[in-house]
């Protein structure tokens, strides 16, 4: 199922804009469509009502009332309804008659009637039939007698339809309607104000974050304002700050740690100097002692020497990072210096070695005994019992040495680890390479 890429901060606060103006319009519009529509229908209603009380007042009708004298006074009440025309019926000792030709109404209800007998100032119902709503209203006639008001049992009806204020309700949806689809559209503006009022700090803070990444620690962000927004960018200014402090701390440290190497190895060079010509005069007369004393000048030698190279490591080491180290090139007989190395340190008979004569190239002898050193004595150290040697043609351009070093998976392993072993070669170019494995 294909996922939905996930919308920009942009659109969704233009979004949530929107949402928010939509839901204010239309309740909005809810709320002034309900008052609206109460207000109208209520003076419609009222008017309605008014006027046929006093219409009603101003009757004068023997008791009882003859059927055309009722119908005579229901077409006068119809002919000045207010404020729309009505119908109007009268009911008298089971007798109806009516303002239109038909003289009962399907749109007067029992409750209307039941009502209009227990409330002397009338009675008011709305009816909906179909699609078409009818305010009906009954007006009960009544005389006084002796100071009381009393009850004729004759009731006048009026039913008028509701046309004009539902033509005037729908228009003003209508208009409700029509007015909020702009009002959406200029929402948009504040909305990408807004929009934009929060994502400019936000690219900044960005900008910021990926400035700081790439090692500026000293990129700050301009502050504005007090809002949540200023302080995250506070909080940015101080974490960078922080950050800055820690790092510049780390470099101190390391710069200490550089100068203490190079000072600690320039220090011990001259008393090294003095110590290993010591030990190469006593290393002569170890003929003439005893075996446990020329053991012990033999061990002290070899300590002293070992003492030596590991101060010129350091001071390699701090060439390197004073960016002051050189490489001294001379044009050395590769085969007779890779023998010379194991010789050195005693690993001829342990290391099998194919050594082309003639192969020549330019190299820093020092730093290239130190490499080929370390690979063969890891060789050695770490890789079993097993020996093997071989050679390689070169694929470097002419003239050119080549030279690479790899691991190789052989027998002799501890545990269930397979042995591994280095094989160095190094080649001329010309097809001509030395291989040395241990």
């Amino acid at each position: 199922m294909r996922r939905i890429a996930p919308l920009g901060l942009r659109t969704r606060l233009i979004a949530a804009f929107l949402l928010v103006a939509a839901i204010s319009a239309a309740t909005s519009a809810a709320l002034t469509y309900r008052e609206a529509r109460t207000a109208i229908l209520k003076q419609s209603q009222d008017t309605a009502v008014s006027s046929m009380r006093d219409l009603v007042g101003r009757l004068s009708l023997p008791l009882p009332p003859r059927p055309d004298q009722l119908k005579s006074a229901c077409a006068d009440l119809a002919r000045s309804s207010q404020p729309h025309s009505w119908m109007v019926y009268a009911e008298y000792a089971g007798n109806t008659v009516s303002s239109a030709e038909s003289p009962n109404s399907t749109v007067i209800t029992d409750e209307l009637r039941a009502e209009a007998r227990t409330r002397p100032n009338g009675a008011v119902q709305r009816v909906r039939k179909g699609k078409e709503v009818y305010l009906t209203f009954a007006m009960p006639a009544t005389f006084t007698h002796n100071d009381r008001t009393q009850s004729s049992g004759l009731v006048f009806y009026g039913v008028m339809p509701l046309a004009t204020e539902q033509t005037t309700v729908q228009a003003m949806v209508v208009a409700a309607r029509d007015g909020a689809l702009p009002a959406l559209g200029i929402a948009v503006i504040p909305a990408l104000l807004a929009a934009r009022s929060v994502l400019k700090p936000v690219r900044r803070l960005r900008h910021a974050a990926l400035s700081l990444g790439r090692g500026k620690l000293d990129t700050r962000i301009e502050v504005k304002g007090s809002d949540e927004l200023a302080d995250l960018a506070r909080t940015f200014n101080g974490t960078a700050s922080a950050l800055e402090g820690s790092v510049e701390e780390l470099r101190q440290a390391e710069a200490r740690a550089r100068r203490f190497a190079a000072d600690v190895s320039h220090e011990l060079r001259t008393p090294l100097a003095g110590m290993l010509a010591v030990t190469e005069v006593l290393d002569e007369e170890a003929v003439h002692l005893d075996s446990d004393t020329a053991a012990a000048l033999r061990l002290i030698t070899a300590e002293t020497g070992k003492l030596a190279a590991l101060v010129e490591d350091l001071m390699e080491i701090s060439r390197f990072d004073a960016r002051a180290a050189e490489l001294h090139a001379d044009e050395v007989d590769v085969a007779e210096f890779v023998r010379k190395t194991l010789e050195r340190r005693h690993w001829q008979d342990r290391v099998a070695t194919e050594l082309p004569a003639g192969l020549r190239a330019r190299l820093d002898p020092r730093r290239f005994d130190v490499v080929l050193a370390n690979l063969v004595g890891n060789a050695l150290r770490h890789g079993g019992g097993g020996r093997a040697g071989s050679g390689r043609r070169g694929e470097g351009p002419g003239g050119r040495v080549t030279g690479r070093s790899r691991r190789v998976v052989g027998g002799g392993g501890r545990g269930d680890d397979a042995a591994m072993r280095r094989e160095i070669e190094i080649g001329d170019g010309h097809g001509r390479a030395v291989s040395c494995a241990g």
